[in-house]
């Protein structure tokens, strides 16, 4: 019969650690106790601050608000953990505060897993309604007969350029573009077949153009075949033998594809601009952007003419983009981005000087400019 033999330094030694370990955990668990109580304590004023926006008819969601927190909480932010973090936990609060204060309904691009969806989450949380729309003017439509409170939709992305659908519902409707939101782009080819099996590939026409490169050296028998949405590709390629799409991560889990290559985009800094629109723009916040659309007469220096006002006036503008005129033969419809707020001085004698220039101006929205990319 052999003994273990302790050794009390030894033991020491091997003891000390899991003290320390467990002393720490208790911290920890001190720590969660209050975070619980000051988050529930949160979420009581949250209660009180829906009721006084019910009865003044203020809207759950306020952009410049919204803005308002977050640069405190950089501000507050002392590490180890990065801003990226405590944005992604604020906006968890945040949504879960919408709840309570008043059910919000969210307007996207379905079927559920689409890019435009995890936009939307990421920009407006869990605790939200999300509805799954099928098209891009269905969205606009919902918002503006009241039907979603907000809307979110994509307008460009840094590889491929403007949305159309976008840009030509924003001529068509009446809503306001209220905030920005700025997401990182992973395009991924997804079958449940062989890559030499896939015979067809479904996705977004601007899915197929951002992955053009990748595409023509890895398949040149494949059809591609254009669909609303990447999420609506994934549903087909799972219902379809040799058929694949190019979507998201999320999308292949939801249903049920395989990964066959990840990371397709040509471009990999690879970012798409959303906007929120709702019925409402947002108050300034000093770091503002404004969307404005335009037409103007069909002579020689007229685009020239309402340009030269920004100049003037000191105006930076950060994109410009036109679409045709459907009702006139090669007239168009002009959409500017710029920096500032419609409220701001220089802005508004801009504006009054542009439409002088113009047949039709309209403001689509004020709005805090969005310096992360989720």
């Amino acid at each position: 019969m052999h003994r273990e033999i302790i050794y009390p330094d030894n033991a020491r030694k091997q003891a000390s650690p899991a003290m320390a370990l467990n002393e720490l955990r208790k911290q920890i668990d001190s720590i969660d106790e209050q975070l619980v109580e000051l988050i529930s304590r949160r979420a009581q004023v949250a209660v009180e601050i829906g009721k006084l926006k019910q009865a003044g008819e203020v809207p759950v969601y306020v952009p410049h608000r919204e803005k308002a927190v977050l640069d405190k909480i950089s501000r507050l932010n002392k590490g180890p953990l990065p801003d990226k973090t405590l944005y992604a936990i604020w906006r968890e609060l945040m949504s879960g505060s919408f709840l309570l204060e008043q059910a919000m309904r969210i307007g996207y691009l379905g079927p559920k897993g689409s890019f435009s969806h995890n936009a939307a989450i990421l920009k407006f949380g869990q605790s939200v309604d999300y509805e799954a729309l099928a098209d891009i003017r269905s969205i606009f439509e919902e918002v503006s007969k009241g039907h979603c409170n907000f809307g979110i939709v994509p307008i460009e992305n840094s590889a491929g350029g403007g949305v159309r659908e976008s840009l030509d519902a924003f001529i068509e409707t009446d809503v306001l573009i209220c905030a920005e939101v700025h997401m990182a782009i992973h395009h991924n080819l997804m079958a449940n077949c062989p890559m030499s099996a896939i015979t067809k590939i479904y996705s977004q026409p601007e899915v197929f153009a951002q992955c053009r490169n990748w595409l023509a050296a890895t398949f040149r028998d494949a059809k591609t075949i254009p669909v609303a949405s990447s999420s609506r590709a994934a549903q087909l390629a799972a219902e379809e033998s040799g058929s694949a799409a190019i979507a998201s991560e999320i999308a292949a889990e939801i249903y049920g594809l395989k990964i066959l290559c990840a990371d397709i985009e040509d471009v990999s800094n690879n970012i798409t601009r959303f906007l929120i629109i709702g019925k409402a723009d947002s108050q300034p916040t000093g770091d503002d952007k404004t969307i404005i659309l335009f037409s103007t007469a069909h002579r020689t220096g007229a685009l020239v003419d309402v340009l030269d006002v920004f100049k003037e006036y000191n105006i930076n503008m950060t994109n410009i983009g036109s679409r045709p005129n459907k009702k006139r033969e090669w007239e168009y419809y002009f959409f500017v981005d710029f920096l500032g707020h419609k409220q701001d001085e220089n802005v508004r004698k801009a504006l009054e000087e542009a439409k002088k220039h113009c047949l039709q101006l309209s403001i689509l929205g004020s709005f805090p400019c969005s310096k992360t990319v989720l």
